[in-house]
């Protein structure tokens, strides 16, 4: 790359195309390698797969730390949801209450959809299809959990929607 290369020739575009191409190559391998080292890892229940730290928990010396405070919204979030409220009114309810989301915003019914689906309130972790017990602290039981994704599993076939929900097996 120290050498200059004259792009208003056409060998000199071609050669230039080249080391273009290679470094997307080079890009694309790294991708791939990253990939199957967590999907490796996923598979032999390795812990947390990167990922921003999810509301509810903290993220201290390597460990998901439940944070009192989020958490008992948490809760409330899926105890509004077996109420029957709707994913948009329970945004709207923490919206009017003025609690911030983890990065102090307002709530969105994808924010609250994400926390609904999660498996890690009730102490699993997922990446992809995978789906491995963890040791940080559940927020949510995991009746409570599986309740609301079979509710979520019923909207879904009456919506004609896809969504990925996890039931917890015993």
């Amino acid at each position: 790359m120290s050498e200059s290369l004259d792009t208003s020739t056409a060998m000199g575009r071609f050669v230039m195309d080249i080391i273009q191409r290679i470094a997307q190559l080079e890009s694309e391998q790294i991708g791939e390698r990253v990939y199957i080292g967590m999907e490796q890892k996923a598979k032999t229940n390795g812990g947390i797969l990167g990922f921003n730290i999810p509301y509810g928990y903290d993220y201290i010396e390597g460990r998901l730390i439940v944070n009192n405070i989020e958490a008992e919204n948490v809760k409330k979030i899926f105890e509004m949801y077996l109420e029957g409220l709707s994913m948009k009114k329970i945004s709207d309810e923490l919206n009017l209450k003025n609690i911030p989301t983890k990065m102090n915003k307002t709530w969105g019914t994808q924010t609250i959809s994400s926390i609904l689906k999660n498996p890690l309130y009730c102490g699993y972790l997922h990446w992809e299809e995978y789906l491995n017990p963890s040791p940080h602290d559940p927020i949510i039981d995991k009746i409570i959990f599986n309740d609301v994704q079979r509710i979520i599993q019923k909207k879904n076939i009456k919506t004609n929607h896809s969504s990925k929900v996890f039931i917890i097996e015993d």
